[in-house]
Order: C-alpha cells, then structure tokens, then sequence
C-alpha cells in the first residue's frame, strides 16, 4: 500500500463522514420542521416545500433510508481508517484499536453531533437542501425498504399498542404559547387564539349579571314610571317580573319602548317578549348557537330551585371572547387598586381567577366552588363576611373592608413583607 493508497483512504473516510453528517443533519431537520408553515407555504405554490411535505409524509420510509445511508457510511468509513491504520502502525490489532479511537470521535463530531445542531438551528433551510436528494435515495432503496417495511410490519402486529394521535386542547395552547414566544404571532392575537379554544369549556353561570345586581321592572308597574328607569340605568333592555325577580316573564327594549310610548301604548305585554331560560351549566359556546338560533340577546339563568340566578347577554358571551368591550354608557369599574407595594384594594364582584392574576398568585379558580371574590370570601371564612372579618391565604393577609348584611363588597389585601437579610 502505497502513499496514493493512503490518500484514497482518506478522501474515502472524509466523503464517508460528509454523508454521515448529511443523513444525521436530515433525520434531525424533518423531525423538527415545522409542518403547518410548510403547508401555508406549499398552499402559496411553494413547490419545494409541497416536495417535503410530500417526503415527510413517507415518514417511515425517510427513516429507513436515512438508518440504513448513515449505517453503510459509517461502517465504510470504519473499516477504511483500519486498514489504513494497520498499514500505517504495520500491527493490525493495533491499527484497529486506534482506529476505533479516531473514528468514534470524529463520527461523534462531524458526523453526528455538529450537523444536527446546524439542522435543529435551521431545520427549514435544510429540508429544502436535502429533500431533492433523499427523495432520489428512497427511490434507489425501495427495495431494502420494502423488507424493512415488511419487517416493521411484522413487529408492529407482534407489538400492538394503541395510540392515540388526536391533539388534546392542552397541545394547541402549547402551540400557541410557542409561536407567541418566537414572534410568530403577537400577545393579542395569542390571547384571542387561546380564548377561542378555551371558550368551549366555560360556564354560563361564570360570566353572568347575579340576581342581586339585576334591575328590572313589575309587569304591573305604571307604563311612564319605566322611561325613569331606563333613564337611571345604562341597560337597552330590561326584565319584567312578577311578583318578585325569580319569576322574569318578558324583556322589554328600549327602543320598543319609547317607540310604543310615543304611539300612546299602555301596556307592557304588548311589547315585551318571552326570555329565554337556560341553565348555569350551559357552555358559553353552547350559549351562543342558542341566542343565534332564537334570535334573541338576553337570556335569564334559573337555578336548580327554578328561581332566578341571573341574567347573560350577547355582550357577555362576545367579551369572553374577545374581552371587555365599553361604550359610551358603560362606567369603566376598576377591581384592583394598588396603594403601595405590598398592599391592594379589590372589588369583591370581580373574577377569582382574575384577582390571583392581579396579585400574582400560584393559585386557580378551579380550586374552589366559586368563580367570584366574594364568594372566595365566603367560602374561606364558611359564613357571611362582615366588616372586619380577615383570614390569611398563602402570603396574603385579607380583610373586609366594606360590605352589606348579604356579601362583602371590598377587601384590603396586604402583602407580607419579603424578610430582610440579617446585618453582618
């Protein structure tokens, strides 16, 4: 063996490990890319990215293609540094030790370790450089694939397991989390995007006006007293009762109102029309077909006892979706008052889950029989909060500040201060 042997061997090993590197760098790009762009962008007439789809969807062909390049170099490249290094030390056994030695640290370097760190870095690009190529290989490997295939087969009917394939809810937030974290979408698109998918499991019974903050009219009361409380209230349409506010028999609307005002009507049944009830455990999404196909924007929740819970419109259901939208009526209310650093005001009639957000705590409304402040209070003191009444939860002292002979209104949230370091 001569020195144009050695120099054989050597341009043997190096195009050998550009090929392993080339196989493991593939294997990495098309097990990271991201799919659902290439498919905006193969949509768009990007024939190269419809060219790795096409190649992805073969998954399992890709990878025996791949397993058995990456093999076929590797060992190639192995037994070439033996012989070169059993002819260059003229001691086989020796030749095949140190050659062992080189070839695991340059195949880890070069041709395993390096290339897919460049691929995970640019899984994209590369896919667009190597699908051309590995597409000619499984076609030139069909037939040692078609054995292997047959192989897999066979395991998989020896193997069975069932898999599940669906993507839960909890995988799309991920992906939404994910793509808001790389700048692929904004924080407000990223907001609407997970209260959509999340819209589907929220109660009625979380997003609706209670019965205690309910304005409403007696059906028997005097046709002009009601311009007065339309007047004193920022509502377009009202409930009317009988008896008391368990018993809604109509809506009426503003608009119908004044119009059979002017028209010298006096009676109410003649322009109020049926509501619609329904249950606190109708979803939101459930909801909203409903208030589409009645064609109606109010509906009044009853309670298990038939009595009235409260009342939910379009705007609620819309606003839990895209959150709070105001108009020119509408008084802006500010739950969360913060007074210094460790001590907040909140509003009892906001949101549980709200408030944790706003005070940063490592809590859930889920937690708890509630969806309300107020009734967070309730439930951690187990009767009617008065003024003055105080518990502590995590880190936080409460207080009831404010309040009526029903609920609390206001709370005083304090902070414990962090512990200072001891002097030196």
């Amino acid at each position: 063996m001569g020195d144009l042997s050695i120099v054989g061997y050597l341009i043997g090993i190096l195009i050998c490990i550009v090929f392993s590197g080339f196989f493991s760098a593939s294997e990495t790009a098309f097990t990271t890319i991201n799919r659902i762009r290439l498919k905006t962008q193969a949509e768009n007439g990007d024939a190269r990215a419809a060219l790795i789809l096409r190649v992805s969807d073969n998954y399992d062909k890709m990878l025996t293609t791949i397993l058995i390049g990456n093999n076929i170099v590797n060992i190639a490249s192995a037994s070439m540094a033996t012989l070169m290094f059993a002819f260059l030390l003229m001691d086989q056994e020796l030749g095949a030790s140190i050659s062992t030695a080189v070839m695991t640290i340059v195949v880890l370097i070069f041709g395993e370790i390096s290339p897919k760190c460049l691929a995970k870095e640019n899984p994209e690009g590369f896919a667009r450089f190597c699908a051309p190529i590995l597409k000619f290989l499984m076609w030139l490997l069909t037939p040692v694939n078609f054995i292997f295939m047959q192989w897999r087969k066979l395991l998989s009917l020896i193997f069975k397991k069932k898999t599940d394939n669906k993507m839960t809810q909890e995988e799309l937030i991920t992906i939404v989390d994910e793509a808001q974290s790389e700048g692929g979408i904004d924080e407000e698109n990223g907001e609407l995007i997970r209260s959509a998918i999340e819209f589907d499991d929220v109660d009625t019974k979380e997003i609706l006006t209670p019965r205690v903050d309910l304005v409403g009219v007696d059906k028997d009361t005097p046709f002009a007293e009601i311009a007065r409380i339309f007047e004193e209230n920022p509502y377009s349409r009202l409930p009317v009762y009988e008896d008391s506010i368990d018993n809604i028999v109509g809506i009426i609307h503003e608009k119908d109102y004044f119009c059979a005002l002017q028209q010298g009507k006096s009676a109410i049944e003649e322009i109020q029309t049926k509501p619609l009830y329904i249950s606190g455990t109708v979803k939101v999404s459930d909801l909203l077909r409903m208030l589409q196909h009645y064609k109606v924007h109010i509906a009044v929740v009853v309670d298990e006892f038939g009595g009235t819970e409260g009342i939910v419109t379009m705007e609620d259901v819309i606003e839990e979706l895209v959150g709070d939208i105001w108009d020119e009526h509408d008084v802006v209310v500010n739950y969360f008052q913060k007074i210094n650093d460790t001590t907040y005001i909140v509003d009892c009639r906001a949101a549980l889950d709200e408030m944790f957000e706003f005070l940063d705590v490592q809590a859930s409304d889920d937690d708890f029989d509630c969806v309300t402040v107020n009734g967070w209070v309730m439930e951690k003191l187990e009767k009617i909060p008065a003024v003055g009444d105080s518990f502590d939860f995590e880190d936080l002292h409460i207080t009831v500040t404010k309040g009526t002979a029903h609920h609390a209104t206001e709370l005083t949230v304090k902070r414990a201060a962090p512990a200072s370091e001891p002097q030196k």
